[in-house]
């Protein structure tokens, strides 16, 4: 009987998760599962392991703009220099903030990732704040152990440019950076590929771009990835941004690669 109530409720829980948001990281149906169970299937639980965290980071922060002393601040860029803490970001033409689209997505990534039993922390609470700086940023995931940790963020290349790309740190500082970080960025990259997604024209190669200038990456001793998903100054890339159901299409995307990662 215990078998058989927790396969009901998860089933339950899957169905109204579908019916609530259109849309699941779970492809299995459970239609009729409720009516009848089979006696002899295995008990497959909905929700991934207890304890994995991940850790979103929506890029900047809306209140960057007004503060500026503070975002332009010197702080550790992970590799022995500086860096400011932070930037305001970029904006499509029309005065769209990136800022704005980050703190979206992330939020939708969250929720997707959530509803799987995932733990999610985010960088910022709010789209209105200033910073973290970019190194507290990078030391976020290492704080919580996290298993996963995705920042969000668009670009503003010229016009013409477009296409998304996947960053890591390289030359790697760690293991995570040299191993599971790659992966990652290469599960995102492979990701939103295969949901049609173009890679871009522009930086990197196939959709991958190792730099060594991010301190959100260089500080990290988790497996992290910074997702730039188009160019906020080109036409059609804007399209999709600045779209509520572009928006959704990239969070979907985003968190089934963190979940193909983490199984």
């Amino acid at each position: 009987m215990r078998h058989r109530t927790w396969k009901s409720l998860a089933a339950l829980c899957g169905a109204l998760l579908i019916a609530g948001t259109g849309q699941s990281l779970a492809a299995a149906p459970v239609s009729g599962s409720l009516a009848r169970p089979a006696p002899e299937a295995p008990v497959r639980p909905l929700f991934p392991i207890a304890g994995q965290t991940v850790v979103l980071d929506p890029g900047h922060n809306g209140g960057g703009a007004a503060h500026t002393d503070e975002i332009n601040a010197q702080v550790p860029d992970g590799r022995g220099g500086t860096k400011p803490c932070n930037t305001t970001g970029t904006s499509g033409d029309d005065g769209y903030t990136e800022h704005e689209f980050n703190w979206d997505v992330a939020q939708r990534v969250r929720d997707l990732l959530s509803a799987r039993g995932y733990q999610v922390i985010m960088s910022r609470d709010s789209d209105t704040g200033v910073g973290p700086c970019v190194n507290d940023r990078g030391t976020l995931g290492n704080r919580v152990g996290a298993a996963a940790v995705v920042s969000i963020h668009a670009d503003g290349a010229p016009a013409g440019a477009h296409g998304f790309h996947v960053a890591y740190s390289s030359p790697a500082l760690n293991d995570a950076q040299s191993g599971p970080s790659v992966q990652l960025a290469t599960t995102l990259r492979d990701t939103m590929v295969g949901a049609g997604l173009a890679t871009s024209t522009y930086v990197g190669s196939d959709g991958l771009n190792p730099r060594a200038d991010l301190a959100g990456l260089n500080f990290s001793e988790r497996p992290t990835a910074l997702v730039e998903c188009g160019n906020m100054r080109d036409p059609g890339d804007a399209a999709v941004i600045e779209s509520p159901d572009g928006r959704a299409r990239f969070a979907q995307v985003i968190a089934t690669a963190v979940a193909a990662y983490l199984g």
